[in-house]
């Protein structure tokens, strides 16, 4: 009978599916890198198998076997958190660490006050926060690296339980001086003859302005696109100061600091379905769904008075 992988091993192979990078894998593992190829390593050695393909140079390729082997490595890695869950659940209400993932375009202007106030209603909850992008958050809530994440909807979560919170409404973002600037709201058929500044890949909002792109008939996605793909919304505002395009930011960010001394303005979108949904997610059946339940207000600004469920 084959000895039984450790659960350190599978989330050495689980990161490394994720990050495809030894050394970034062995950072996100807190070890070595040397120790994070040598426990794989005894992996492939307990089952006998190839789950890298190490033929290929210094790329991190996972053999037809390694990929599947990741998959049920990282239910099985979900299964145990379950098991950590319900010892947690048992224990206090609301007590114990609480890892919650964030994506960019939502931290910044929501973890500075939940920061101050969860600990202060909670203090035996320990909170500790990992901001990226929609993709990543969601494989490490499946892979039990996180607890609970916030984020914009929709997204591919079907994997999870989700609680939408609020709807957060686009604004089209422009020069004071455009031609658009003077309305009073901007139809989404008249952006979509703009040029368009978006995020780079794997950030939802970039995904969900196609999207609402998309909703006019015949647009077409351009082909210069990827010439204003930028990596933060600062940087979309300094960009359309500059007057280098238009660019479509949720409220939540349009109404805090973000555009403080740029000589830009901000104006509702019409005519499209134009806002995302912010809301949580945490593994199916997870113990802790009714903590999770119990402090989702906390998730939502003052500023917010139209939530989606009656918190």
């Amino acid at each position: 009978m084959l000895p039984m992988p450790s659960a350190q091993q599978l989330r050495y192979l689980v990161t490394l599916a994720e990050l495809r990078h030894f050394g970034r894998a062995a950072k996100a593992c807190a070890v070595t890198q040397s120790t994070l190829s040598a426990g794989i390593l005894a992996l492939e050695r307990q089952m006998d198998v190839r789950l890298l393909d190490r033929d290929v140079g210094k790329k991190v390729v996972f053999t037809p076997l390694g990929d599947k082997v990741v998959v049920r490595a990282r239910a099985a890695l979900e299964a145990l958190q379950g098991v950590l869950d319900v010892a947690l659940a048992s224990r206090e209400p609301m007590s114990g660490p609480l890892r919650l993932g964030v994506i960019p375009t939502i931290g910044p202007f929501v973890m500075p006050a939940l920061v101050r106030r969860l600990p202060a209603a909670y203090p035996q909850l320990c909170l500790s926060l990992n901001e990226d992008v929609t993709h990543n958050v969601m494989e490490k809530l499946a892979a039990g690296r996180l607890d609970l994440v916030l984020l914009a909807m929709p997204c591919d979560c079907a994997d999870s339980e989700t609680l939408p919170l609020w709807r957060d409404p686009f604004m089209v973002v422009m020069p004071r001086n455009h031609a658009l600037a003077h309305l009073p709201d901007v139809p989404v058929r008249s952006i979509v003859r703009e040029r368009m500044i978006l995020l780079e890949d794997g950030h939802c909002l970039r995904d969900q302005t196609l999207a609402m792109c998309r909703q006019v008939r015949g647009w077409t996605q351009p082909e210069d696109e990827a010439e204003c793909a930028v990596s933060s919304l600062y940087t979309m505002v300094e960009m359309v100061a500059a007057g280098m395009g238009l660019a479509l930011l949720p409220r939540l960010a349009v109404e805090s600091p973000l555009m403080a001394g740029q000589d830009v303005v901000a104006r509702p979108v019409t005519g499209a379905q134009a806002w995302r949904t912010i809301g949580l997610a945490w593994r199916p059946r997870s113990p802790r769904t009714a903590d999770f339940q119990t402090i989702a207000p906390f998730f939502v600004p003052d500023s917010i008075t139209d939530t989606i469920l009656p918190l």
